[in-house]
């Protein structure tokens, strides 16, 4: 049997062991990371001048996002608290998954109306979930 990688669902632990404040961490740093994105490729400085250079950062947020955790089940953000979004399977959710799923988190209420294992609507949408990724030895 191959090996799986250490977001699979065999090694990863409780979906309620991924915390609010974990996630909320991981969000930081995926948006601070699309802010520094759009400055780069767009010379769109931080604070945002106006709604537009806003959307352009969410932009490069949901497609940053999105397909990280789509193709890989993590971003940089959920690589560094250690967690990873999967589906039922425990394998990653697909890169248009990953895009719907971060399209409906950064509108905030579909991710703050939670199920009791901590799902949002988001994750419900596409039929995923964040687990915690216990460390490595």
């Amino acid at each position: 049997m191959p090996s799986s990688p250490s977001h699979d669902a065999p090694d990863a632990v409780d979906p309620t062991e991924a915390t609010i404040g974990l996630r909320l961490v991981a969000l930081v740093i995926d948006w601070l990371i699309a802010a520094l994105v759009a400055g780069l490729a767009f010379g769109i400085g931080y604070p945002p001048e106006g709604s537009r250079q806003g959307f352009v950062i969410q932009f490069v947020f949901i497609v940053y996002v999105g397909l990280f955790v789509g193709l890989f089940g993590v971003s940089p953000g959920k690589r560094i608290v250690r967690l990873a979004v999967i589906n039922p399977e425990g394998a990653p959710i697909g890169w248009w998954r990953g895009l719907l799923r971060t399209a409906l988190m950064s509108i905030v209420v579909p991710a703050l109306i939670q199920t009791k294992d901590g799902r949002g609507l988001h994750d419900l949408a596409v039929g995923s979930k964040v687990v915690k990724v216990p460390k490595t030895a």
